[in-house]
């Protein structure tokens, strides 16, 4: 059959249709992304996850978006809930938020490792500004470069030690929107000496890490016609500036920040250097579109993608009783409760 499609894909709910598991075997895509709509309880999920493997023949990677939170796609009863990201990393002294997110990614990928997920969304390195987003700042690790590389570094370890793969994300750097690219197409008009000092320079750390997901942003210093993800300009500074060479998908492509259709969408985002398109929502007539306009991986994009794989690992001994109750310990500090009580 050759190589995979250059492209990742949701489906539309819990159990695959025989529709759809037909349209993935012939479709071949290089992994699948799940979201709530596709999540009641672990042994439905661990079925799911089965069922899109089986589709495609081989073990193809399957992701999520766990960032725990804001953003949770598994939830109680039969998975941990989380504290927004903000609360975490501003109410707690830095040391201690940096030991909470080393154990709730080390949860979180234990969590997602049991059912059979091995690719989870994170670690966002998008700085928080004074007027970036909501969609962001309430889940952005930190007001400096500095603090978010370094958490971002807790974040992919912990996850890794549990067998799931980190996704960097979103490059260039979504802190400065001031619009949810999910609604509109945010414009960044920083100089390019500013994006370098903070922006870049929380991703440039973190660059060693296997996979990566584009912003949906115009930046003016760099392309002003083109969001990074379906700009030359815009790939060849995540590529050179920031350094990174893991496998770069775009964000999702039904986003409102894009124009044109689905097929216009991707071939602008592999024209530009994109090696995968992620097309979220299930929907078969957009799957279709998108498809139309993506290739097999070949080349470089696929060195990438085989490199991606071989980074996966298996779990290593973990005991989630004592999570917990580490856990319980700092729940109670970000309440402000005495330690014995």
């Amino acid at each position: 059959m050759g190589a995979p499609r250059a492209i990742i894909l949701g489906c539309a709910g819990p159990r695959l249709s025989a529709g759809e598991a037909a349209f993935f075997r012939d479709a071949d895509p290089w992994g699948f992304i799940l979201f709530a709509r596709n999540v009641q309880d672990p042994e439905q999920l661990r079925a799911l996850t089965a069922e899109l493997r089986a589709a495609v023949g081989r073990d193809a990677p399957i992701l999520v978006d766990q960032e725990g939170g804001r953003v949770a796609r598994l939830k109680a009863p039969h998975w941990r809930e989380w504290p927004w990201m903000e609360r975490m990393v501003e109410g707690l002294p830095e040391a201690e938020a940096d030991a909470a997110l080393a154990l709730q990614y080390r949860v979180i990928a234990h969590e997602l490792h049991a059912v059979g997920l091995d690719v989870n969304c994170m670690p966002i390195a998008d700085v928080r500004f004074d007027q970036t987003d909501g969609i962001i700042s309430t889940r952005a690790l930190g007001r400096s470069a500095a603090t978010v590389s370094r958490r971002g570094r807790v974040i992919a370890d912990a996850m890794a030690r549990g067998g799931v793969l980190p996704v960097l994300k979103h490059l260039p750097g979504h802190g400065r929107a001031t619009a949810d690219s999910h609604l509109a197409l945010p414009v960044v008009d920083a100089p390019l000496e500013e994006l370098r000092a903070h922006d870049f320079a929380a991703f440039q750390p973190l660059s060693d890490l296997a996979m990566g997901m584009t912003a949906h942003i115009v930046y003016t210093a760099i392309d002003p016609d083109a969001p990074a993800t379906q700009s030359p300009a815009g790939i060849r500074t995540i590529r050179e500036e920031l350094e990174f060479d893991g496998l770069l998908m775009t964000d999702d492509l039904s986003m409102n920040a894009l124009s044109g259709s689905m097929a216009e969408r991707a071939e602008l985002s592999i024209a530009a250097g994109c090696d995968l398109i992620l097309h979220c929502n299930g929907d078969m007539a957009e799957m279709e579109g998108a498809l139309s306009a993506t290739p097999r991986l070949e080349g470089r994009a696929l060195a990438r993608a085989d490199a991606a794989l071989a980074a996966r690992r298996a779990p290593e001994p973990f005991d989630p009783a004592e999570a917990d109750a580490r856990f319980a310990q700092i729940l109670r500090a970000l309440n402000g409760e005495a330690a014995d009580a």
